[in-house]
């Protein structure tokens, strides 16, 4: 067993930056659970193009608002706190913060570690390992 504080994570490596949002990586790869797990914020009025092509992901709604709109159909997804969203068919979606928003996000398979958005909107299956 192990903890981690998000406090002291968004002090070191596991804090990473793109242009549209920060993410706390709590669990990566290197921690051995076979999923990552992150707290990532999005800030507001910033849109941002993803297609997770290699990975799954779950994205739970901590506060703040915005919508999901997946690309293959053009169906919008209004998200809030307490919304739950689920890529589960490696949807390319854009994903359109009204406001900040901060979210509790569980990538599988586990992400390495500094993986940002390439510009098809994917993380790549080649990082960084943070440990």
């Amino acid at each position: 067993m192990f903890t981690r504080k998000l406090s002291e994570a968004e002090k070191s490596p596991r804090k990473v930056q793109g242009e549209n949002w920060h993410s706390v990586r709590l669990l990566l790869e290197g921690d051995g659970m076979g999923f990552s797990f992150h707290i990532t914020t999005l800030y507001a009025g910033r849109e941002t193009l993803i297609w997770y092509k290699h990975h799954l992901e779950a994205v739970y709604c901590i506060s703040g608002e915005g919508e999901v709109e997946t690309t293959d159909d053009g169906k919008i997804w209004k998200v809030e706190p307490g919304t739950l969203y689920v890529l589960n068919k490696n949807d390319r979606h854009l994903l359109r913060p009204k406001t900040e928003m901060v979210v509790a996000c569980v990538f599988n398979p586990a992400l390495k570690g500094n993986e940002t958005h390439d510009d098809e909107g994917a993380y790549g299956l080649e990082a960084d390992i943070i440990e």
